[in-house]
């Protein structure tokens, strides 16, 4: 690829099962505060099944990683604009 290339739009088939990581600091119900927001955003309840969440080194922020099914592009990047509008989400994937 050279320095001119446009940059591509990752290849995704939908519907699909796709994975975020939302990344914040360790916190009281902070993994539950993801679940709900997905919740919210999806409009559908989110399988604890389909959760994990793993502590930073030093204990102060968290990564959850949330897998759920999505329709449509335009509804990835609706959650990732949500995602970036939301105080307590500091990183997302």
């Amino acid at each position: 690829m050279g320095e001119d290339a446009p940059l591509a739009n990752p290849l995704i088939h939908y519907p699909t099962v796709y994975e975020f990581k939302v990344m914040g600091r360790q916190e009281d119900g902070f993994q539950e505060y993801v679940r709900q927001l997905f919740k919210r955003l999806l409009g559908t309840e989110i399988s604890p099944d389909s959760m994990s969440a793993r502590e930073s080194s030093n204990g102060t922020y968290v990564s959850v990683s949330v897998s759920v099914f999505l329709l449509s592009e335009a509804q990835r990047v609706a959650i990732y604009t949500q995602l970036h509008k939301e105080r307590r989400v500091l990183y997302y994937l």
